[in-house]
């Protein structure tokens, strides 16, 4: 969005009234202006530093209950996710295959894609199945396909079949390996060919193709050699439906498990040196390679502590697993499911430890997370592609109730406008540092622990600079905002002012929790009410647009960031 000076009172086009205008907004002292405290952090941009492409890593997502797509608020929720970002955003799901009447429930959904007649004849069904790829189609998004689960007429253990989360075990039969893999090889062969032909050629190419989930746990209750082969016959079948699909896996948990560590190798030796089930040659066709991260936060009594650390050690592990196979140190990498903690369906009434999931700490979290991941990315030498945060929304849940999602009822979380504050971000990366920065290592070792870290990642577009800052510690408890002087220097020589905009994520902004509460917590919101959390949840400004002065290609500003907060500033000029 571009402004002409035109759009604004001309008062506001001075110097005087822009200082008033921040002395006013911003609670900062008269002498945090002029005095370091130890509670501060200076940040230098430098637009003229140029440091490398910045692609969308953060627009991927997925859920478990594929049928939760094309209700009302699953379909509002889609719409926000392609609004992003100008790149589209990827979007995987479970149970695709799943057989059912399409009913959902808390980490379950049907398709009903496959049955059998009684003399064991295949009987297909679409129509469950187009209603979710036509939703994302209509929304713009861009189908990550995970190949699974086990219809129920080719489980070689059928009974019981559907899960009743959280009472009892969910691996149930739809996790078990095939009782036939020409019928298996047949079922993926029609399941792809029939979205080929639904979507067009030119836009299925545009997708990505998984198998199964989460092989070497109890998502696959059969041997790895057992996975291994069912990922060779589904390859074949899905390249023999559209042979320029682009195909990868395994989706396996975080490796920093020497056991999910071990699993990984296994499956990337399989691909390049061991005999494909397929056709009796050596490696299987590998586009991409993904895996599971997970952090593991901690309830202490009366606040969350998260475990960023536990997160990053499993990408770590990952990526040095990776590099370490010369055939596959270039393939990119997904994290296919990368999220604080790994259960999106538990609730913080019953784990409280997941309540951080409803207020800021989690979308400062998930800048974290982003910085480290790149920070890693390119310590390790590979392709990073993305990182699908698994959270979308649940129907028919209390407001608030603390799933892993990014809305509630209709109602944006403050972890979706951090995702808005990313897709804010242009397309190259600039230099930028941060004197509160605590350094990855540290992080990737032992957390955010002891001081804060306020970092910051900084981008540019034609004519326009953006720098996201955020104050962020694993304990969620009360501390002192932090003073934050920013400073970009290296503007066009010739540009005299800019247009600034700052939004804010925090306890205050951009932030529907904080409103709800304010209201008494309302589980029957009235109409009037639902509207202000709808415009809560949006992402906000901090103070309205302003002219700032830009001498010799440097701007400068000062603003209190408080613990768990984000702040994306903008400069644009003519």
């Amino acid at each position: 969005m571009r402004f002409s000076p035109d759009d604004f009172p001309s008062y506001s086009r001075s110097l005087p009234f822009f200082l008033l205008l921040l002395l006013l907004a911003l609670p900062i002292s008269q002498s945090a202006w002029s005095q370091p405290t130890p509670n501060s952090a200076d940040i230098q941009v430098h637009f003229d530093q140029p440091q490398s492409p910045f692609s969308p890593i953060w627009t991927y997502f997925g859920y478990d209950e594929p049928n939760y797509t094309y209700a009302v608020n699953g379909r509002k929720l889609l719409g926000e996710l392609s609004a992003l970002d100008p790149e589209p955003a990827y979007v995987r799901v479970h149970n695709l295959l799943t057989t059912g009447d399409g009913a959902a429930s808390l980490k379950w959904g049907s398709t009903n894609v496959y049955t059998e007649d009684a003399a064991g004849n295949p009987v297909y069904s679409w129509t469950i199945l187009d209603q979710i790829f036509d939703s994302f189609q209509a929304a713009g998004i861009r189908p990550l396909v995970e190949i699974g689960f086990m219809p129920k007429a080719l489980s070689t253990h059928p009974e019981p079949y559907r899960h009743n989360f959280p009472q009892g075990s969910i691996y149930t039969g739809w996790a078990y390996p095939p009782k036939d893999y020409q019928k298996w090889s047949e079922v993926v062969f029609q399941f792809v060919r029939h979205l080929r032909e639904r979507y067009g050629d030119s836009e299925v190419k545009t997708w990505l193709w998984e198998v199964w989930n989460e092989p070497d746990i109890d998502y696959w209750q059969g041997t790895p050699q057992e996975y291994f082969k069912l990922y060779d016959v589904s390859v074949d079948a899905v390249l023999r439906a559209f042979p320029e699909a682009r195909v990868g896996g395994p989706d396996s948990t975080g490796p920093a498990n020497p056991k999910a560590a071990e699993f990984l190798r296994s499956f990337l030796d399989h691909c390049a040196h061991q005999t494909n089930y397929v056709n009796g040659k050596i490696g299987s066709r590998l586009d991409f390679i993904s895996f599971h991260p997970k952090g593991s936060p901690k309830w202490r009594g009366d606040y969350v502590q998260m475990g960023i650390a536990r997160q990053l050690a499993a990408i770590e592990q990952g990526f040095k697993i990776v590099a370490s196979f010369p055939e596959w140190r270039r393939t990119p990498i997904i994290l296919g499911e990368s999220d604080p903690e790994g259960c999106a369906a538990c609730s913080a009434r019953t784990n409280p430890q997941n309540s951080y999931r409803n207020g800021p700490l989690y979308a400062a979290y998930t800048a974290e997370m982003l910085n480290h991941i790149i920070f890693l990315a390119s310590r390790e030498g590979i392709k990073f592609l993305g990182a699908v945060t698994w959270a979308f929304e649940f129907e028919d849940q209390p407001y608030f109730e603390g799933f892993r999602t990014l809305a509630t009822n209709g109602v944006d979380k403050p972890v979706l406008n951090a995702f808005r504050m990313f897709g804010l971000l242009g397309n190259e990366r600039v230099a930028a540092t941060s004197s509160g920065a605590v350094h990855s290592e540290d992080v990737i070792r032992d957390g955010v622990r002891g001081q804060p870290d306020i970092n910051v990642i900084a981008a540019r577009k034609d004519h326009e600079v953006e720098v996201l800052i955020w104050n962020y510690h694993d304990d969620d408890i009360a501390a002192p905002a932090t003073l934050v002087d920013l400073a970009i220097s290296g503007l066009p020589a010739k540009t005299s002012r800019g247009l600034l905009e700052h939004f804010r994520v925090d306890a205050n902004h951009s932030n529907a929790f904080s409103v709800w509460k304010d209201m008494g917590s309302p589980q029957s919101p009235t109409a009037a009410q639902y509207e202000q959390l709808q415009r809560a949840g949006q992402l906000q400004l901090l103070t309205s647009p302003a002219w700032v002065p830009i001498t010799q290609g440097g701007a400068h500003l000062q603003f209190n960031l408080p613990r768990q907060g984000l702040s994306l500033v903008r400069v644009t000029w003519e």
